[in-house]
């Protein structure tokens, strides 16, 4: 399945929990997660999306693929040290910006539940395929030569059994 960029269900959601918080929660309903912690949690997940766009249309990203782990770690990285590190230290940055590493654990936080929706969403994604498929067949097509791939009675899985007598 494609990726959906700005129509991705996860990206709309966030969106959507981004203006809730500002509108409402924030101004009704203030509390120390909606005011520090929130929009660092869903920054991934809806950044993400908006950068992978904007590549596909200049021609930085050639297929239309889920995100990729280095499409996720990369920013995250990136965003995590220019927000929490060099802008804070800035003069002109400094007094907008503060340090936080609790930033930087909802930054990693939202990047990893975005990376697993994305897999789980549009298919499987060879990077989590050990959370997705199981490890062994249940009835292989294409035994090698000479075995038969039919199943052993009781033992629930495929196993080889040989076709020569002996």
């Amino acid at each position: 399945m494609t990726f959906r960029y700005l129509k991705d269900p996860l990206f709309l959601v966030c969106v959507g929990v981004y203006f809730i918080n500002r509108l409402v929660i924030k101004p009704w309903f203030p509390n120390e997660f909606s005011r520090s912690y929130l929009n660092d949690l869903i920054c991934i997940p809806f950044w993400i999306p908006v950068m992978l766009f904007i590549m596909r249309r200049i021609g930085l990203r050639r297929t239309d693929e889920p995100p990729r782990t280095h499409e996720i770690v990369l920013p995250l990285l990136i965003w995590s040290w220019v927000f929490e590190i060099y802008l804070p230290s800035t003069n002109f940055f400094g007094s907008l910006a503060t340090s936080d590493s609790f930033d930087v654990l909802a930054y990693t936080a939202g990047a990893l539940l975005a990376g697993l929706f994305w897999r789980f969403y549009y298919g499987n994604g060879a990077e989590v395929s050990f959370l997705t498929r199981p490890p062994f067949r249940r009835h292989n097509t294409s035994a090698p030569p000479g075995k038969s791939s039919a199943p052993v009675p009781g033992s629930g899985t495929t196993q080889f059994s040989s076709n020569r007598r002996e």
